[in-house]
């Protein structure tokens, strides 16, 4: 703690050499201890004193002795802002009343070190983020939850934490355990998208089909950052009967997320469930012409083709 920072108070700025104030001085006598946190007695301290509501306060210093005394003589009735600070001990401002009937004030003054700043997670959090990644890219997915676990034990109020831990246990297949840590994420954030598309997946996975489609569609599709959870859930309305459903929600992941072909395949399955053959005929086309030899939808997309043809 710098002697000089520590000095730096509003209360007791004033130019050094400044001239009196006539409001500052007077007959009265402010003495006391200086001590620190042990109740032991700070020699060589530093105590300041000023009077408030002044506009250019006349500063009063003093030492204390041996015994930790100090006394700061002269000084006028009134209300004062006394600091003591010994470099390597610690510091401590109060505030004392001076009046005319008490010739002397006795204030004694407990100084402390400051505690330490508090500790920013996210330097270390960030870090570690990045090499769970590697990890988790690498197919280490087990070796990446843990940095995440442990990093939890470290930071347990960093909710963000429980929302990494459950994507790794969704990578798992542990969709129930990454469940429970994304409904903690959630709680503390009940608005982040990631987080309710992450938790509706999981919910469905454990069989809360119903709740985690609610879920889904309380999000702003605009927001989200990739479409599979949104296409599973068009897929369980096409099975459902939800042909409409289907080709709504299909239709605005194709303007979010035009880029992701297969997007045009699953509408087009769910034009033919809705008897929409031209529609699907269209779709499924696009698709074929656009999908990569390696897409897995292809092969089916070219069978329904092939049907479609016959119809239409």
């Amino acid at each position: 703690m710098k002697l000089s920072r520590i000095l730096s108070i509003v209360a007791l700025a004033v130019a050094l050499g400044a001239a009196a104030s006539a409001q500052s001085r007077g007959t009265l006598r402010l003495t006391g201890r200086v001590l620190d946190e042990a109740g032991k007695p700070v020699a060589e301290a530093l105590v300041r004193a000023a009077k408030k509501g002044e506009a250019e306060p006349q500063r009063f210093d003093a030492k204390t002795n041996d015994k930790g005394e100090y006394t700061i003589s002269g000084i006028a009735a009134g209300e004062w802002v006394i600091e003591a600070v010994k470099e390597g001990v610690g510091g401590a401002q109060v505030v004392a009343t001076l009046d005319e009937a008490e010739r002397t004030k006795t204030v004694d003054i407990t100084i402390a070190k400051a505690p330490p700043p508090a500790v920013d997670p996210s330097v270390e959090i960030n870090a570690e983020h990045q090499r769970a990644i590697g990890l988790a890219q690498a197919g280490k997915i087990p070796e990446a939850r843990k940095i995440y676990e442990d990093l939890l034990v470290k930071f347990p109020t960093v909710h963000q934490l429980h929302a990494m831990i459950a994507g790794m246990h969704a990578a798992e297949g542990n969709a129930a355990t990454g469940l429970t840590h994304i409904k903690i994420a959630l709680e503390k954030d009940p608005e982040n998208t990631d987080f309710k598309v992450l938790a509706a997946e999981l919910m469905m996975e454990t069989g809360d089909k119903e709740g985690g489609a609610k879920l889904l569609e309380s999000v702003d599709i605009t927001q989200v950052k990739e479409a599979r959870a949104f296409t599973n859930l068009a897929i369980n309305h096409i099975n459902g009967g939800k042909h409409a459903e289907a080709i709504d929600l299909l239709t605005k992941l194709i303007a979010q997320f035009p880029d992701d072909k297969a997007l045009l395949y699953y509408r087009g399955r769910a034009y033919i469930a809705a008897t929409r053959l031209p529609e699907a005929k269209t779709d499924l086309e696009a698709f074929v012409a656009a999908a990569p030899p390696t897409a897995p939808q292809l092969p089916d997309a070219k069978k329904l083709l092939e049907q479609l043809n016959k119809k239409v």
